[in-house]
């Protein structure tokens, strides 16, 4: 694997987060690019429409960190402003990453993300269930009401196979080195040991989103 060992990653994004208090800025300080924030120096593909503006949530079902932060991440959708198109994408640091990466965009496909995203996490990390190779995903998703021949169309499509490799494509674009990361409009990343949390991150990417529509 070309990148960092990702248990390291995500161990520092662990002590990022013990250091919460000494890492967050000065309250009313603008979020600085270096610090807050990283200019991506090639600007990296976007799939939102003119108008809006995209931000993107790098993830890892597997990841402790990104399992904490999906539900504060999910309510944060659902009062976004309605210029930013947000969309999640998984990421795959070595290749066993990408049965899960094929499970999401199955349940993307298959308009079940609502339902049954947070539900891997939970079976993950609370059930302590192994869900990194396809036949237990499959034995899973069963389980959960979903018809097994229905899902593994597209479980093995060729759309869901396209996505796949955009989405590694784009962590690529992006240079992401862990999860979660927050991608905004192609242009600039960040994440919890820069912004000093992963709640506040997301007000960076309101500030990104604010100087964009102002053309900054």
């Amino acid at each position: 694997m070309k990148r960092r060992d990702f248990s390291l990653l995500c161990g520092a994004a662990a002590a990022g987060a013990a250091l919460l208090p000494a890492l967050t800025l000065a309250q009313g300080k603008a979020p600085q690019a270096g610090t807050d924030y990283q200019v991506i120096g090639k600007n990296a593909p976007v799939e939102a429409p003119a108008g809006k503006i995209e931000v993107v949530e790098f993830f890892w079902y597997n990841c402790p960190h990104c399992n904490s932060f999906e539900p504060t991440f999910a309510a944060w959708v659902k009062r976004a402003p309605k210029d930013l198109a947000v969309r999640r994408v998984p990421v795959a640091f070595r290749d066993d990453f990408a049965p899960q990466q094929r499970l999401y965009y199955a349940l993307e496909a298959m308009d079940l993300v609502e339902k049954l995203h947070a539900k891997v996490y939970a079976a993950i990390h609370a059930e302590k269930q192994n869900l990194s190779k396809p036949d237990t995903i499959v034995e899973w998703i069963v389980k959960q009401g979903v018809d097994k021949t229905k899902f593994l169309e597209h479980y093995n499509s060729f759309s869901v196979a396209t996505k796949v490799k955009r989405a590694t494509q784009l962590q690529n674009a992006y240079k992401i080195e862990g999860v979660p990361t927050l991608g905004v409009a192609g242009r600039f990343l960040t994440d919890g040991p820069m912004a000093g949390t992963m709640e506040r991150a997301l007000q960076v990417v309101e500030f990104l989103a604010d100087s964009i529509r102002a053309g900054k």
